[in-house]
């Protein structure tokens, strides 16, 4: 005894398409799509943020190498044993 209560809709204009088969009530999946349905049609409309390019600071610019060079330095001051001239 299985009950058919999945609901699908569309949306003719843009073509989209949702389903809902949580419940085992057809009125509340029906519900539940139209709730999805209404979800992905405001997500089509919204606009999105236009994004302002952003230079770095002259002084992030300068810590930022500040640390690359000191990082240079400790990796340069390990030095292996292939860096004694004694052998």
């Amino acid at each position: 005894n299985v009950t058919e209560s999945a609901v699908r809709l569309r949306h003719r204009p843009t073509g989209l398409i949702v389903v809902a088969t949580e419940s085992r009530s057809q009125i509340e999946n029906r519900e539940t799509a139209f709730e999805r349905l209404a979800a992905r049609l405001a997500a089509l409309q919204a606009k999105p943020k236009p994004r302002r390019p952003t230079k770095p600071t002259r002084a992030s610019r300068e810590r930022r190498l500040a640390a690359k060079k000191a990082r240079s330095e400790r990796r340069r001051g390990r030095g292996g044993r292939w860096d004694r001239e004694d052998g």
